[in-house]
């Protein structure tokens, strides 16, 4: 058990670390303004932002893997729930790194076109660029309800402390909010985010360290 746990725990580690960074390349960028007219020469930051977030969205795949065949034997429907949300998410967010890939290409053609041709281009980039935080919210959605299910899984077998359970609901469910909200267009800040965080944080060192509790409670 306490292997694949640990495992587990690297796993979420590689997953948050590559998304943090990679965003950290790749969202300003993004978010720059005029960001078509210089994207082309801040290529590589992309690129590497793009590589480190594909290696989040495989890492959340692997991590369900992992947990499932100890999660199953607690409550197999909600193992099988929360092993289908991390694939559903894998693939979303895959999907979504289509956008800045092609942004490349539109930023090399919008440098060598003339003025009075860039402005279609530009449409094109601002509604890529939308898609890419758009489908990256649904994602979240996703992990959420996810992650909401492995909390239940956790809280009633009592596989780790029920505190930490408890964190991990009140972090999932913020993020669902916020990731809901922003696909309306509202813009809720990074308090949400906190508890969440700091479940991300704390699960993976304690199945490093503590692996998953062996006399846990079957249903």
């Amino acid at each position: 058990m306490n292997r694949n746990a640990r495992m587990a725990g690297a796993l979420f580690l590689v997953s948050t670390g590559s998304y943090l960074i990679g965003s950290g390349f790749l969202n300003p960028v993004l978010l720059r303004s005029e960001f078509l007219e210089f994207l082309y020469f801040d290529r590589s930051k992309v690129v590497v932002g793009l590589l480190l977030e594909l290696i989040n969205a495989l890492a959340v795949v692997g991590i369900a893997m992992l947990l499932y065949p100890d999660l199953k034997k607690y409550n197999e429907a909600f193992a099988l729930g929360y092993f289908g949300s991390r694939i559903i998410e894998s693939a979303i967010l895959i999907i979504s790194l289509i956008a800045p890939i092609s942004l490349i290409t539109l930023s090399e053609n919008y440098i060598s076109a003339e003025v009075s041709g860039r402005s279609y281009l530009q449409t094109i980039a601002n509604l890529a660029v939308e898609a890419h935080f758009m489908l990256f919210e649904l994602g979240m959605i996703v992990l959420s309800v996810g992650s909401l299910i492995l909390c239940y899984v956790l809280y009633r077998s009592k596989l780790v402390p029920r505190v930490l359970s408890v964190i991990g609901f009140i972090g999932y469910a913020g993020l669902l909010t916020s990731s809901c909200l922003a696909i309306t267009g509202r813009d809720t800040g990074t308090v949400l985010y906190i508890p969440g965080a700091i479940f991300e944080i704390v699960l993976p060192l304690w199945l490093m360290i503590k692996g998953l509790n062996p006399r846990a409670e079957k249903s």
